[in-house]
């Protein structure tokens, strides 16, 4: 016998300890799998075909379906009445009835394509528990190593399963290498080819408040709350928080005592990136003010039907609040959903009307210097 039928149930518990897989779910896909084996050593491949297995003692049951007919053509397929009727009274014809058929062995070849079967159905099987653990970890951060890079992503290891770090949910301003243990925000899982394809990433937004989270124990109360994040990885982020509870700074309370909450997190993401952390507000003329920080404000013109904002500020002002590269304002813009304009306020410049009144008494002055000219040359001619 190529299949020894007896040592299986000692073999299920052995594999289900190994794989961290249950005995119910191993011995699920073993007695599918000598389903398959026995279609291929007794039966017809169009069989439906129905086993189960003793896993103290290792026997096996096999349990054929099989349509109740007048006259058998097929017998893998059909039963006639009168059999049938032995084992179902008022047994008729067009029904289906099991059949049971005692299995003790199987040839080489069946032996095989069991194995096979239980083979490829572990690792079916690994793959769905893992998949439905980490499914269930979408949207938290989780700890993994990194265990190669090629080219711009990250492959890293998280437990059972394998991870990539695209390029873009990377911190540009990290390197990575094999064996660095990093925190990484759980973005998707995916199917893959070979078992599920996690996504993580340390460059999005989700990643800063969960660090924040951790950091924060107000936010769990719901004492504070993060509104808005707008994030450019590695070189600065801009946060809009919240107090729903009256006299509690939601600033200070982000930043922490001595910065100690906020220094937390920029230890993580790297001391590259800059937080602005800022007050959030339902008016929306005040939310792109706070956005700007550390602008100085003077005037903000809305556009609702756009969403534009025109904002003004002092000359000496503008290249703060747009900022290097246009950075300050285009994080203003992604926190507040608006498209904001930087103008330069020249509310103290003179108007146009008063520099042509300042003209006149020039005017003036020409004329008189013309007839003093005049007048002294009369005085010439008269003294000759």
């Amino acid at each position: 016998m190529d299949f020894d039928l007896k040592q299986l149930g000692t073999a299920i518990k052995a594999i289900a300890e190994e794989k961290n897989l249950s005995e119910e779910v191993v011995q699920e896909v073993v007695e599918q799998a000598l389903a398959a084996a026995y279609r291929r050593d007794y039966g017809d491949r169009e069989q439906e075909v129905r086993v189960t297995m003793n896993l103290n003692n290792g026997d096996v049951d096999a349990f054929i379906t099989k349509t109740i007919a007048d006259k058998v053509e097929d017998e893998f397929l059909e039963i006639s009445l009168k059999d049938a009727g032995v084992m179902r009274k008022n047994a008729k014809v067009g029904e289906t009835i099991e059949v049971h058929q005692k299995v003790s062995s199987f040839g080489r070849v069946a032996a095989q394509t069991a194995k096979q079967v239980i083979l490829q159905r572990l690792r079916e099987a690994e793959r769905e528990i893992v998949m439905a653990e980490y499914e269930d970890k979408i949207g938290t951060v989780i700890n993994g190593i990194v265990g190669r890079v090629e080219g711009n992503i990250v492959r890293m290891e998280l437990g059972k399963a394998q991870a990539i770090m695209p390029r873009s949910e990377q911190i540009q301003s990290e390197r990575y290498y094999p064996g660095q243990r990093l925190k990484v925000y759980l973005k998707d899982v995916e199917r893959g080819f070979r078992g599920p394809q996690l996504v993580v990433s340390r460059g999005c937004q989700e990643f800063i408040e969960w660090l924040f989270r951790a950091e924060v124990p107000e936010m769990e109360s719901g004492a504070v709350q993060i509104k808005a994040i707008a994030r450019e990885a590695g070189v600065r982020s801009k946060i809009a928080v919240t107090s729903t509870v009256q006299g509690v700074d939601p600033v200070g309370t982000f930043v922490g005592g001595h910065g100690t909450r906020v220094n937390a997190v920029v230890s993580e993401v790297g001391e590259q990136e800059k937080i602005d952390i800022v007050i959030w507000n339902e008016d929306t003329k005040t939310f792109i003010s706070n956005a700007l920080s550390p602008t100085k404000v003077n005037k903000v013109n809305l556009d609702e039907n756009i969403r534009k904002a025109v904002v003004a500020v002092d000359e000496d002002q503008l290249s703060i609040a747009i900022g290097k590269s246009g950075q300050n304002v285009r994080l203003a813009s992604k926190l507040t959903g608006y498209d904001i304009d930087i103008i330069a306020d020249r509310a103290d410049e003179p108007a146009p009307e008063a520099v042509v009144e300042s003209a006149k008494p020039v005017q003036k002055l020409k004329k008189k210097e013309q007839l003093e000219s005049s007048l002294l040359e009369a005085i010439e001619e008269h003294g000759e």
